[in-house]
């Protein structure tokens, strides 16, 4: 186990929703790469943001999630978006507090975690990893299989929103790299240029 098992464990309640379970571990791992790459950024910060920073979707009603989560018009700007945001923020405060963190450290994870899908900014390197981290899965076989069906798309038209809409938005250079070279070989894993 990684030294983070305790906030996983703490907070596992909380992600057997939404994939949660599968999203977090995977976005877990992507943060743990893009650490390798920046040695000055806080890895406690990171991974404890990324560990938490979607939790807050266990206080929203599933039905919601998905209609005005991921299907609406404006899907990001939804107001389930900033709910599970600021959810998160009061869950991860529990989460934290209970495991005996310092309320400095609790506040920075906070900040991370609100807005970390409504705000078109990062605040910080800590942030700019957390919120591509939370992103890269998304090209992983897995994250596309379960992306797809959450946006009612085929995987390859979900393969081509993710090239189209999410790239751009990412913050670092190396999550560009990972993003592209996960996606290519997705795309060949699922048959895109068939199916």
């Amino acid at each position: 186990m990684t030294k983070y098992a305790l906030i996983f464990k703490a907070a596992e309640t909380y992600m057997r929703v939404r994939k949660n379970d599968v999203h977090i571990p995977l976005s877990f791992a992507y943060a743990l790469r893009l650490l390798e790459y920046y040695p000055d950024a806080d890895a406690d910060l990171v991974a404890a943001g990324i560990i938490l920073h979607d939790i807050g979707w266990y206080s929203i009603d599933e039905d919601d999630i998905f209609k005005k989560g991921f299907q609406s018009e404006n899907f990001m700007q939804s107001d389930v978006r900033y709910l599970h945001e600021s959810e998160g923020v009061r869950l991860s405060e529990g989460v934290l507090k209970g495991l005996g963190y310092e309320e400095a450290f609790i506040k920075k994870v906070a900040e991370i975690i609100d807005g970390h899908d409504t705000r078109s900014f990062a605040k910080s390197l800590e942030d700019k990893i957390v919120r591509d981290a939370d992103k890269l899965w998304r090209f992983h076989v897995v994250g596309v299989s379960v992306a797809a069906d959450w946006f009612k798309l085929t995987p390859t038209l979900y393969a081509n929103r993710l090239e189209r809409d999410i790239i751009p938005l990412l913050d670092l250079p190396e999550s560009v790299e990972m993003a592209q070279a996960d996606l290519a070989e997705t795309r060949k894993m699922l048959l895109c240029e068939i199916l």
